[in-house]
């Protein structure tokens, strides 16, 4: 089986990649020049190299695979327009690419969000049947670019994943947390609820609903099917890294003002910016994944205090704690 991922040098796409050749998938990953490939390197893998951005680039790439994982997103953006670019104009380009050179495809797989959907307003998870109705212009982006493959479902055989919040090892957004709370501060804006989903499981749910005949044309939400708060979410990380954090409480209106004043000085894209901050400000991020299990028998194994203790391992053995 031969599969192309975009999106491979990332967190999560490094790990579906040593997935499927785990599974005896040939796999391609599609880079730019200025790739870092250090998530890669020793892989038994082969670099195709283009760009989203640039159709040209991809019409002597897609050709001839069973499988392909459109993984390549951007989640951190100054602006709206870059999200945009990316996210949705980038998959455009790849679906019509594979449109046009590649008739025989068995399924092509895009990488959605939670945030594509948007909060639960009521503290019920979310599931497939409730209207997207995202407040950031990331998550804007990525339910454009779900709109854009769905358009060819009829052409293209495709399955859209829209996972929880994803941790595991090589993360950088959670790698925040495990930070702050590390150096014994636990910033609190009132009581929150997430589903979570510890990476390896998450790149599980990937490939069996490449491989699931009856995914084809489907979207699916992946969670390990439990409810945190985020006093339990910071708990499992305090214990993982052997803190015992303060909580330090912000009020939600001064939210937007912290992580502006955070943007003008930093100067590289940040998880926290104004825009994902209109993510944080609403109290349910939770998602049903029944669906995935009961047509898919997508059953997670990592929980919570595994997955922490996992990442936070990792975080250590290579120093970024």
């Amino acid at each position: 089986m031969n599969a192309l991922v975009t999106g491979a040098t990332g967190f999560i796409g490094s790990h579906l990649v040593e997935e499927l050749l785990r599974r005896g998938y040939s796999v391609t990953c599609l880079v730019r020049k200025a790739s870092n490939l250090r998530w890669l390197d020793g892989l038994d893998i082969r670099l195709a190299y283009g760009d989203c951005a640039v159709k040209e680039s991809l019409l002597n790439v897609v050709a001839d695979f069973d499988y392909i994982f459109h993984l390549a997103g951007l989640t951190k953006a100054t602006n709206e327009k870059d999200f945009f670019s990316v996210n949705a104009i980038g998959t455009e380009n790849i679906a019509q690419s594979v449109i046009s050179r590649n008739p025989n495809i068995k399924r092509f797989v895009y990488l959605s969000s939670l945030a594509a959907t948007g909060p639960s307003y009521n503290g019920t998870p979310v599931s497939e049947t409730v209207e997207p109705n995202p407040v950031s212009a990331y998550g804007k982006s990525k339910l454009e670019g779900e709109r854009i493959v769905l358009k060819y479902k009829d052409i293209v055989p495709v399955t859209i994943v829209r996972p929880s919040a994803v941790y595991g090892p090589r993360d950088k957004d959670m790698y925040t947390l495990f930070r702050m709370l590390k150096k014994g501060i636990f910033l609190c804006w009132g009581k929150c609820y997430y589903s979570l989903l510890y990476v390896d499981d998450l790149v599980r749910g990937i490939i069996i609903s490449a491989e699931s005949k009856i995914a084809e044309g489907g979207i699916y939400y992946l969670s390990d099917g439990k409810i945190y708060s985020n006093e339990e979410i910071a708990e499992a990380i305090s214990s993982a890294v052997g803190a015992k954090p303060i909580r330090l409480r912000i009020p939600r209106f001064v939210m937007p003002l912290v992580a502006g004043i955070g943007q003008k000085l930093s100067k590289k894209s940040s998880i926290i910016s104004k825009d994902r901050i209109r993510d944080f400000q609403h109290s349910y991020w939770v998602c049903d994944s029944s669906k995935a299990k009961n047509e898919l028998g997508f059953i997670p194994k990592i929980g919570i205090k595994e997955g922490m203790k996992w990442t936070a391992d990792w975080y250590r053995i290579h120093q970024w704690l």
